[in-house]
């Protein structure tokens, strides 16, 4: 039987339960500001219950997201934080790989780009400039398209750390990415680049069981999460 190595529960959802502050467009990267105790902890709980990857709390600190927000000149201080918290939560938990986070720089389920390939491609180098020295491999994560995932993915990749990438799927009809493309034809779009694990997330359980065996086709570490 293969190794099952469990990943951290999604952080997003948790903390705002959690807090007292009322949720923004930039709350989940604020938090790691405004109430640091409560992403270490809720970090180390996942830790303590298991998990062997925790992902750092970034997932809305990309340049653009904030640039929005008026905020552009937090985003080395979050990505330092959010590093600086996830270790810490390790050093007191226990074992756990780090992973820094590549999500979608605009936001969630938005396949088409809203900007070149190559800009795209420059500030997820950006992000990872920020990150690697601090995680042992990278989340490539809810990437809704093969472009995104492919910028995603180089990036990742010119640190030498492993990467694993995460693809959200439509909820309805065969499987496929929110941009329509197949598994097959997004796994094809990424050529040699050295992709670690490929997994599925943020859609629907019903797409993920129906996607599972294409993913396994493909060969390596396949996986799954909320």
């Amino acid at each position: 039987m293969k190794p099952v190595i469990l990943t951290d529960g999604g952080m997003g959802q948790e903390l705002v339960r959690r807090s007292k502050s009322e949720p923004t467009p930039l709350w989940s990267a604020r938090v790691l500001i405004d109430e640091p105790d409560l992403v270490r902890g809720l970090h180390a709980e996942f830790i303590r219950a298991g998990a062997r990857v925790i992902t750092i709390n970034t997932y809305s600190a990309t340049p653009e997201r904030l640039a929005r927000e008026g905020a552009e000149d937090l985003f080395k201080p979050l990505q330092k934080r959010g590093i600086d918290l996830a270790r810490q939560a390790r050093d007191e938990a226990g074992e756990a790989a780090i992973a820094g986070c590549l999500s979608p720089l605009f936001g969630s389920y938005a396949p088409a780009l809203t900007i070149s390939y190559q800009d795209t491609l420059d500030i997820y180098r950006r992000i990872v400039a920020e990150q690697a020295d601090g995680v042992d491999l990278f989340l490539c994560e809810t990437m809704a398209s093969a472009e995104e995932a492919r910028a995603a993915v180089t990036a990742a990749s010119e640190s030498g750390k492993p990467v694993w990438l995460s693809w959200t799927l439509a909820d309805h009809g065969t499987p496929r990415l929110r941009s329509g493309e197949t598994i097959a034809s997004a796994a094809d779009a990424l050529g040699s680049l050295p992709v670690a694990a490929r997994l599925l997330n943020c859609c629907r359980p019903e797409a993920i069981a129906a996607a599972l065996p294409e993913l396994i086709e493909l060969g390596g570490p396949v996986g799954a999460y909320a």
